[in-house]
């Protein structure tokens, strides 16, 4: 591929993504950008068109509790005001923010026809917090390898709730996963090496941020386009609510597939403590902790990989600008609120501990968890590390200063009040 370099070593796959300035368009690339181009003057962002579409889709018109709206109302005029997002975004937020809209029809119109929902317990769930980019979503998928827990793969973290054109045929046992197939390749095909980045295949596990997001809340529309107006919004109001949504959400898939011992994560939680144990009281909680720069590299790269198709123009000083703002904003807050977390049932994982001795890890895990780890289980964690290593399909390469011409140091220095929390090891030189 003309966007990158790929060679063999030590029978690992190095991809070195060297046109991030100078984006060399694919063919496939070429046409997602004219047929977005072609119908931009059809994605209109605003809240009525939204929620009309949801309900013609759904058939239902009950959206629950009507604060979410004015949350509506900021993601469509924080988006509008996104200059250099590009039609793809657009139309691709559209259609993101209908599919939350009819989701929520879906979640309230189930808790109304069983409101016994709401009675059932999410009994002790296991919480994993951590910087973004930064191996949450490696633990998540390990934990997840334990048979005994309830986990959300992406199939139906984006269908919580099937649609009655879903229901199980002999054709198809179960077409969530096949639509959720259909969209991750051709994701595959439009930006192949986000699949290394960042999978999205049907039964990857999946960040409970999706659920949140049928509340129209969470910090998840800040990694899809420029939007400060929402992340400063977001972060001044109390996100109580949208966690008792989530855990709302929990409560109906576990009424439709069962059982309750959930294990979830999201990165966001690590600046939303409260709330999370406000909803959560009785969570193992699971905090990992990395050396920030490695995390925020690993950001720039991705975002500025994605941007031949989400931005208008290419310019490194708009990640750069955000992103590692927005970190310290992140992990400012997770310093101030960490001690109302309970010891008991509260454990910091270091990553530099985590990649040499995961199973004194993992036991302890269990341990507070109140979870026996049978030998099955660590055979059956053991076996996914083995298949699903870091890097398993393939190693970017991410270098700050040719392309971000900053280093390793300098973005560091806003960060001595972590370091200085959590006995965090600097990776990045």
């Amino acid at each position: 591929m003309g966007s990158a370099v790929q060679e063999e070593a030590a029978s690992r796959i190095i991809i070195d993504i060297t046109d991030l300035h100078h984006p060399v368009l694919t063919d496939v690339q070429k046409q997602v950008i004219a047929g977005a181009e072609a119908v931009a003057d059809q994605i209109v962002l605003k809240p009525t068109a939204i929620l009309t579409a949801a309900q013609a889709q759904t058939g239902l018109s009950d959206f629950g509790a009507e604060d979410f709206r004015e949350r509506l109302a900021v993601w469509c005029q924080a988006v509008d005001e996104d200059d250099n997002a590009s039609a793809v975004t657009r139309a691709n937020l559209f259609q993101m923010m209908i599919r939350f809209a009819a989701t929520r029809l879906r979640i309230e119109d189930m808790v109304k026809r069983h409101p016994e929902i709401l009675d059932i317990q999410i009994d002790r769930p296991i919480i994993v917090a951590g910087l973004p980019r930064s191996g949450t979503t490696h633990l998540l998928g390990l934990l997840s390898a334990d048979r005994r827990f309830r986990s959300l793969p992406w199939w139906e973290a984006i269908a919580p709730v099937p649609a009655p054109d879903e229901t199980p045929t002999d054709e198809d046992s179960n077409p969530r996963w096949t639509k959720a197939e259909q969209g991750w390749r051709m994701m595959e095909s439009i930006l192949p090496y986000m699949a290394i980045m960042h999978e999205f295949s049907p039964d990857h596990i999946s960040e409970d941020i999706e659920l949140q997001a049928v509340d129209f809340s969470s910090y998840l529309i800040e990694w899809l386009a420029h939007v400060p107006r929402w992340r400063d919004y977001y972060l001044s109001h109390d996100q109580s609510g949208t966690y008792a949504y989530l855990k709302k959400g929990l409560q109906v898939l576990t009424f439709l597939n069962g059982p309750n011992r959930w294990v979830i994560k999201c990165p966001q939680h690590m600046e939303q403590l409260p709330a999370l144990y406000k909803t959560f009281p009785d969570a193992t909680f699971v905090l990992t902790h990395r050396d920030p720069v490695g995390s925020i590299r690993s950001q720039l790269t991705m975002y500025s990989y994605a941007a031949r198709m989400f931005r208008k123009t290419i310019d490194i000083q708009e990640p750069l600008g955000y992103w590692p703002d927005r970190y310290e904003k992140l992990l400012r807050a997770c310093v101030r609120d960490r001690d109302i977390l309970p010891p008991d049932q509260t454990i910091d994982v270091y990553f530099h501990d985590w990649i040499r001795h995961p199973d004194p890890i993992l036991k302890e895990i269990y341990r507070i968890a109140g979870i026996p780890l049978t030998d099955e289980a660590l055979a059956d964690l053991h076996d996914y590390l083995a298949e699903h290593g870091e890097q398993a399909k393939g190693k970017i390469v991410y270098d700050l200063e040719r392309d971000f011409h900053v280093t390793g140091e300098e973005l560091r220095r806003p960060f001595a009040f972590y370091f200085e929390r959590f006995p965090v090891q600097v990776e990045v030189k």
